[in-house]
């Protein structure tokens, strides 16, 4: 010890000791900006009843979230914009033929329950918009499934179809995972006949409203307002990953699980046209974009660890394919990113590194 450092005290911090300008203000309010193309694709498809549910959903979202932190005695810090982003999704999630309230009763429903009753933001176990939506699927199965509104350039709308032996068959919902669904179902094609294969094939060639893959990667498509178009949803998590706001192993190793179980098991033995059979066809229909990129990063809900995150996603994966091939629910992305949300904490348990110079 020198002359010069003889009695000085050194005002060490504890870690970390790298520091920037991020916060929960500048990450919340970056995701409502990469949702923004959704929200305009949402609109140019649907109408200004799309932007108009949204609103309701965010109105709904932050004065539930206001009410709530003054009830808790907390500071009201919603221009954090953390509720906003939920009132979003929540919206995003629903289809733009829904009674105003619908929106309304989700966002209520993510915040106080979904957020809150696990003790705020960063402390919730599930995705709020999820758990959000889940409960209006649950509560009101019929407004969320059906009622869908056609795009203004057009898509399939609760098509009526007929076999040579006049046996009808109702397709009650404009999504093209549904119609999927309906075709692939084996009652239906059991219905039909001794050849219900190839008459099942015959009925889809009269199908054709049936959007072609281009369409569903730019949003002219039947299906929930924000979920539609890939291409604004590619947009917006691209400006994320740019950001570092979201990491690219969640989205990346989901999407990549869906491709390769529907290219194995998501086929129909060649018996419909290509654009229901390849694997692209899961990717931009339903919500796995926006579940991939929006709901599944979610970095409270999805784990810490690089491995963990990985495995997150894969079961995430595998979840959504089961449901959707197996299930009698066409969609699984919802339900797949809230059952895997429960087993992050076990995830982190056995994937989080060991500390240098652990012993193992």
């Amino acid at each position: 010890m020198n002359s010069n450092t003889q009695g000085r005290i050194y005002n060490v911090s504890a870690s970390p000791h790298l520091h920037d300008s991020t916060n929960v203000k500048n990450v919340m309010w970056n995701v409502v900006l990469a949702l923004m193309p959704a929200l305009i694709v949402g609109i140019y498809f649907f109408g200004f009843r799309a932007l108009a549910l949204t609103i309701y959903s965010i109105l709904a979202a932050v004065i539930t979230e206001a009410i709530i932190l003054f009830l808790r005695k907390k500071p009201i810090v919603i221009n954090d914009g953390s509720a906003i982003v939920t009132g979003i999704l929540v919206a995003f999630n629903i289809h733009a033929g829904v009674p105003w309230w619908i929106p309304v009763v989700g966002s209520v429903f993510a915040i106080a329950i979904g957020k809150h009753t696990f003790g705020g933001l960063g402390n919730n176990l599930m995705n709020p918009a999820l758990l959000g939506r889940a409960f209006l699927v649950a509560s009101w199965p019929t407004h969320m499934t059906s009622a869908w509104v056609s795009t203004k350039l057009g898509s399939i709308n609760g098509m009526v179809i007929n076999n040579a032996n006049n046996i009808s068959s109702q397709i009650t919902s404009a999504t093209p995972l549904a119609v999927a669904k309906t075709l692939r179902n084996d009652i239906f094609i059991q219905s039909l006949g001794e050849n219900g294969q190839s008459q099942a094939n015959d009925i889809f060639q009269y199908l054709t409203d049936f959007p072609s893959l281009m369409n569903m990667f730019f949003g002219n498509i039947g299906g929930c307002i924000g979920e539609v178009s890939a291409i604004a949803l590619l947009i917006g998590a691209l400006f994320l990953l740019i950001k570092h706001i979201i990491e690219w192993r969640i989205p990346f190793f989901y999407l990549a699980t869906v491709f390769v179980l529907t290219y194995i098991f998501g086929g129909l033995n060649g018996q419909f046209p290509a654009s229901i059979n390849v694997p692209i066809f899961h990717l931009l229909s339903g919500g796995l974009m926006l579940g991939a990129f929006f709901m599944a990063t979610d970095m409270v809900t999805s784990p810490v660890s690089k491995r963990g995150r990985i495995i997150f996603a894969i079961g995430c994966g595998i979840l959504t394919v089961v449901i959707r091939l197996v299930g009698g629910y066409p969609e699984g992305v919802s339900y797949s990113i809230l059952i895997m949300n429960l087993f992050v904490p076990l995830i982190d348990r056995f994937s989080i590194p060991k500390a240098f110079g652990e012993v193992k």
